[in-house]
């Protein structure tokens, strides 16, 4: 007999750090456009599986000496490549026993909506019949994972687990099995200490302003948030100071240059979290020194480069811009 046990061992088996079900009445009350009912109607539970993001991924931009790694490592190799790999095995077990169901990997809807703002495009789709949403219906993957016991949206609006605070991402699996739901997460990780707040160079979270949904007859509550502040400060345009790169920075996976690195949403936040033991995933060694400050550059300085780095070029034939930052 497949029951929630079994499935939540084979997931875990298979690459999933956590795992929580949620019946598919939970989302009584969602917008038309977030209601996964529209996707699978026959669907009786809904399957939310987290991945870790690694502290480590977060050392790099940390020191200033490494901005590839957790963009790539700890976002877009996640969502675009583990988490897919897992999500097709957990449902290959699914499918083994009889059910259907809907792997759903956290890469949809960049197409139909507008970057930073969240909203469908004009004139993008249409509904396909009488009564239906427009595709692509997007499930709130962060609501989800609360409707499944994960844990608690944080005032960032960041999701926040008692095992890893806001380290981790998200993907869904729909299946016509009937599981036994997991209870809602009634603990409380977020203090609203509001380190977020003032970590975040972006100043896309509010400091009093909030957002309150109700889901599964619970009241969550976020700080309003402004999606393009954030995808703006997160490529270091609000503030020079914090990107180091004298021209573009490339992109990996399509994704964000992530030049701030969650300064606030992630990093202070896991900071926060870490030194008054809020979670379980804790660590020998502080992530940041005590008394040390997030890094700045100086831009009063002319940019010089070092004797080392134009031998470097020289020797390997590598075109080298000596008026860089000139």
């Amino acid at each position: 007999m497949l029951t929630s046990r079994v499935v939540k061992e084979y997931a875990k088996k298979c690459g999933a750090d956590l795992v929580g079900i949620s019946s598919m009445d939970r989302f009584e009350g969602a917008p038309k456009q977030m209601d996964a009912r529209y996707i699978f109607p026959g669907a009786r539970s809904m399957i939310v599986v987290a991945f870790r993001i690694a502290r480590g991924t977060l050392r790099g931009i940390e020191e200033g000496t490494l901005f590839s790694n957790y963009p790539s490592m700890g976002y877009a190799a996640i969502n675009q490549i583990y988490g897919p790999m897992v999500l097709w095995n957990i449902t290959r077990f699914m499918e083994d026993h009889g059910y259907e169901t809907i792997p759903m990997a956290n890469i949809n809807g960049n197409e139909a909506v507008h970057t930073g703002t969240g909203k469908f495009k004009k004139g993008w789709s249409r509904p396909a019949g009488e009564g239906k949403p427009y595709p692509d219906v997007l499930v709130h993957f962060r609501i989800a994972a609360y409707m499944a016991g994960l844990g608690e949206i944080g005032w960032s609006k960041v999701f926040l687990t008692p095992e890893f605070g806001p380290r981790q991402r998200f993907a869904i699996l729909l299946t016509d099995a009937e599981l036994e739901p997991d209870s809602i997460y009634e603990g409380k990780i977020c203090d609203r200490c509001k380190e977020c707040v003032r970590h975040c160079h972006g100043n896309a979270i509010s400091l009093n302003e909030s957002v309150k949904v109700t889901v599964a007859g619970h009241e969550i509550e976020w700080g309003r948030f402004d999606p393009p502040a954030c995808s703006k400060g997160m490529v270091g345009g609000y503030k020079k100071e914090l990107n180091p790169f004298e021209g573009e920075f490339k992109k990996f996976y399509d994704y964000g240059n992530a030049i701030e690195g969650a300064c606030g949403c992630i990093r202070a936040c896991m900071i926060h979290l870490e030194e008054r033991k809020k979670i379980k995933n804790l660590f020998i060694n502080k992530f940041r020194a005590e008394g040390k400050e997030q890094w700045e550059i100086d831009r009063t300085k002319p940019y010089e480069l070092t004797q080392d780095v134009i031998d470097y070029y020289e020797k390997n034939n590598m075109i080298l811009d000596l008026t860089a930052g000139k």
